[in-house]
């Protein structure tokens, strides 16, 4: 692929107004819609223009950084309906099931949140395990995540 600057701000530009129009579920899509419109690109290329323009998957679909708003406690506005269930697993271990593919943007949206009782997550499809260094952070980040995620049943 071509790594001429200016062909590649074409591309993620091209990106940017695709996956607000269409719901695109695979980046082979989104290359196919790209070939469409006369560009060419590869899918390990949409893989890094993606992750370089902040894309994040939610469930089954590519969502575009206005759509899944800036980072802090606003984006997880956007994630709130994917959240089914917290609790606690001993005093610094928080499990989140979340919908199925869901897990990987409640994680990252957890990590980037900055909130200092979260020692580190790891994310499955439907599950988030969230460290904390005891149980008062423990209790805490579950405070937080009651008011975040209301639907969420609690354990």
């Amino acid at each position: 692929m071509p790594t001429d600057p200016s062909q590649q701000s074409a591309r993620r530009s091209e990106i940017l107004r695709i996956l607000k129009k269409y719901p695109i579920a695979r980046q082979e899509d989104l290359v196919r819609e790209l070939s469409e419109r006369g560009m060419d690109a590869t899918q390990s290329s949409i893989s890094r223009d993606l992750k370089d323009l902040g894309v994040a998957k939610v469930g089954e679909r590519y969502l575009a950084p206005q759509n899944v708003r800036a980072p802090g406690e606003a984006r997880f506005e956007l994630l709130a309906g994917f959240v089914r269930h917290v609790a606690t697993a001993g005093p610094s271990l928080t499990v989140i099931r979340t919908s199925t593919g869901a897990a990987q943007s409640v994680a990252v949206a957890l990590d980037e949140s900055g909130w200092r009782e979260i020692v580190g997550t790891i994310s499955g499809d439907d599950t988030i395990f969230v460290a904390t260094a005891s149980q008062r952070q423990q209790q805490l980040l579950v405070a937080r995540l009651e008011k975040i995620f209301p639907d969420a049943r609690r354990s």
